[in-house]
């Protein structure tokens, strides 16, 4: 890994905009910075190949925490784009988790009792080649406050509501004044009474946890729960550890939740010292993800026994407290399938 040292040699204590905008958006940029070409993945290197609907990005934080010269670096494998993920797999399809069919006006998805999921954002810090949202439509979604009223008039109209999450693409790519925008908007409907923040900013672009940002959720009257989404020990660095100290000394309810992905985490030692970081930083391992069987994936999908094993394992080396439920969202389910003790059904 690189040293503590030249850990912050480009991102420094930039403004998180100005990190963004310099993020690597070429495969030749990003293996010139690793010390890294085409032939270092052997016979795999002729098939490295961008794809320009679902492009390379990779903010400079997360690219200095990975190992130079390595082209199995779990973190690069991540964002490396593989001309396999052109392939059509059986089982693998569009919209895996039925999204289409909870949306319920323009960008607002209700799957579940009690809560809605809002899109707040059409893009991401990262684009990382397992997202089950790859494919999914934003062009179609708000882009102005204005266009946000249909959802809000949804909300208003179904007091049962009580949480409100803020997905996306990411949320926390909103300008900080945008995201009060919307928060207040949120903070004006009375029978809301929580607020769910899933980011993987925090990880990727540690920078965002701003001063702007801590304010607005301190001074929130929602109860205020932000899940990150790491996936590798290495991950949890220097920069990134610092963000998650920052919203757990700012009273949050931070939680993780991370995707099981073949050769980058499938492994118990790897699983174990993920869960060691988050917990020494007090951030709660919530979920464990099976993948979700997204067209372009399949080349990341690891077996549901394999990963029962591995629950089994982290249970013995662990605190319960420290080991994630192992789940899988299933299309027009009313709720997360905890997999750890049911029959494989693949």
């Amino acid at each position: 890994m690189p040293s503590e040292s030249t850990s912050h040699s480009r991102s420094g204590s930039r403004h998180w905009g100005e990190q963004l905008a310099s993020a690597v958006r070429t495969l030749d940029d990003l293996l010139a910075r690793l010390g890294l070409d085409t032939t270092d993945f052997g016979a795999n290197g002729a098939n490295l190949l961008p794809d320009p609907e679902f492009p390379l990005f990779v903010p400079e934080s997360f690219l200095e925490r990975m190992e130079p010269q390595n082209p199995e670096d779990p973190l690069l494998r991540q964002v490396l784009p593989f001309q396999k993920e052109k392939d059509q797999a059986p089982g693998f399809v569009i919209d895996p988790l039925g999204e289409n069919a909870a949306r319920t006006v323009p960008g607002l998805l209700h799957k579940y009792a009690g809560r809605v999921l809002m899109i707040a954002a059409r893009s991401c810090a990262i684009n990382c080649r397992y997202c089950f949202r790859r494919n999914y439509p934003y062009q179609q979604e708000p882009s102005r406050l204005a266009d946000w009223e249909p959802a809000l008039d949804y909300i208003r109209g179904d007091e049962s509501i009580q949480e409100v999450i803020l997905s996306g693409g990411d949320p926390l790519m909103l300008t900080d004044r945008r995201l009060r925008e919307l928060h207040d908007l949120l903070s004006d409907i009375p029978h809301l009474q929580r607020l769910r923040i899933h980011s993987r900013m925090p990880i990727v672009l540690p920078a965002r946890v701003n001063d702007e940002l801590l304010e607005l959720l301190t001074g929130s009257r929602f109860s205020v729960v932000v899940v990150v989404h790491a996936n590798h020990p290495h991950e949890i660095e220097r920069d990134c550890s610092k963000a998650l100290q920052k919203l757990k000394q700012a009273g949050m309810i931070v939680l993780n939740q991370a995707v099981l992905l073949r050769d980058i985490n499938d492994s118990a030692d790897v699983l174990a010292e993920l869960c060691e970081r988050l917990i020494q930083l007090g951030v709660l391992p919530y979920y464990l993800h099976q993948l979700d069987r997204v067209t372009g994936v399949a080349h990341f999908e690891v077996s549901v026994d394999k990963g029962r094993a591995l629950i089994e394992e982290l249970r013995r080396r662990l605190p319960g407290y420290a080991v994630p439920r192992y789940v899988q969202e299933q299309a027009g389910e009313p709720n997360k399938t905890i997999i750890e003790f049911i029959n494989d059904t693949d």
